[in-house]
């Protein structure tokens, strides 16, 4: 029988099911600002607000507090 509620799935379970995923968001997510930072003119976007949400995202990534999907996005309704 399939599981269909996340809280049926174990900690353990949840990383085996999305660590592939999360993975490759990660490293999309570092090229990306790659690829910004290589661009021409990327010195005028430092103080881009878009790049602050970014860095003020990762920031709440990190963080370990729970709630972080709800944070990130009340952070990004201040748009």
């Amino acid at each position: 029988m399939d599981k269909t509620a996340q809280e049926s799935y174990s900690a353990g379970e949840m990383l085996d099911r999305y660590f592939l995923q999360v993975r490759s968001h990660l490293l999309e997510t570092a090229a990306t600002l790659d690829r910004v930072d290589r661009a021409t003119g990327a010195e005028k976007t430092a103080g881009d607000p878009r790049r602050e949400f970014i860095a003020r995202s990762l920031k709440i990534l990190a963080d370990g507090r729970p709630w972080r999907a709800r944070r990130i996005l009340e952070l990004y309704s201040k748009i």
